[in-house]
C-alpha cells in the first residue's frame, strides 16, 4: 500500500533549467540520475556523476538531441493533453522519507495522482515503444519519480509527429528497493567527499 501522493512528496515550482533548479539538482539526485546509478545509462558513468554532484565537474553542455527534446516538450505534453483529456503540467518534486531524491516531472496532475514522463526520441527508441517497450535506459528513471512520488504507475509518452506512443509502466517494488539501496549508498558517497573537500578548503 502506498501513501496519498500528497503525503509521499513536496512540491517545488522552479523553472526548469533556472539557476534555481540546477542547484537544486545538484544537492539530490534526480530522476534522470537514477539511470546512471544502476549502470544503464549509455551516456555516463557513476564517476562522473559523483564529480558532478560533488562540485568537482561542471554540468555538462545539452547536446542536440536534448535541446530538440526541450524545445518540442511543451507541443508534447498539450498532445498528451488532448489525447487523454488529462491536465498535466511540469512540476519539481522532492520525496518526504529522502530529502535528497528529486524529480523534474514532464507532467504533473494538480491532484498530484497523474504523472507522465514525455520523451521526443530517435527512430529506435520510439520503434521500442511502439512495440510496447519502454527503452531499459529509461526505466530506472521512471522507477524512480515512482518512488519519489509514491504512486503506482507512471505513463510514458514517446512523441513523434504523426505517430505517438503511450505506454503505462507499473511500479516495480522490487526494483524501487534496489534502486534506494544503490542510491543511498552513492548519496552517502556524495556527502563524504563534499565534507573532505569542504574541510581541506579550510585548512
Amino acid at each position: 500500500m502506498h501513501n496519498p501522493p500528497s503525503l509521499s512528496f513536496i512540491r517545488l515550482n522552479f523553472e526548469q533549467s533556472s539557476d534555481k533548479w540546477l542547484s537544486w539538482r545538484r544537492e539530490g539526485i534526480g530522476a534522470s540520475d537514477a539511470p546512471v546509478i544502476m549502470g544503464l545509462s549509455p551516456w555516463q558513468k557513476e564517476g562522473g556523476l559523483l564529480l558532478l554532484k560533488t562540485g568537482q565537474k561542471a554540468e555538462r553542455p545539452a547536446n542536440d538531441a536534448m535541446e530538440r527534446g526541450k524545445r518540442l516538450e511543451p507541443v508534447a505534453r498539450q498532445a498528451y493533453v488532448d489525447h487523454t483529456g488529462i491536465v498535466v503540467e511540469p512540476m519539481c518534486v522532492q520525496s518526504r522519507e529522502h530529502a535528497w531524491m528529486r524529480a523534474s516531472l514532464d507532467g504533473l496532475s494538480p491532484d498530484g495522482s497523474h504523472v507522465v514522463e514525455i520523451k521526443c526520441p530517435g527512430e529506435k527508441d520510439h520503434s521500442l515503444a511502439a512495440a510496447g517497450s519502454v527503452p531499459g535506459k529509461y526505466y530506472p528513471q521512471l522507477q524512480h519519480i515512482l518512488a519519489v512520488t509514491g504512486l503506482a504507475e507512471i505513463y510514458y509518452w514517446s512523441f513523434r509527429f504523426g505517430h505517438t506512443v503511450l505506454l503505462k509502466v507499473d511500479r516495480d517494488d522490487a526494483f524501487i528497493a534496489e534502486l534506494i539501496e544503490k542510491e543511498v549508498a552513492f548519496w552517502t558517497r556524495v556527502a563524504a567527499i563534499s565534507a573532505g573537500l569542504a574541510a581541506a578548503a579550510v585548512v
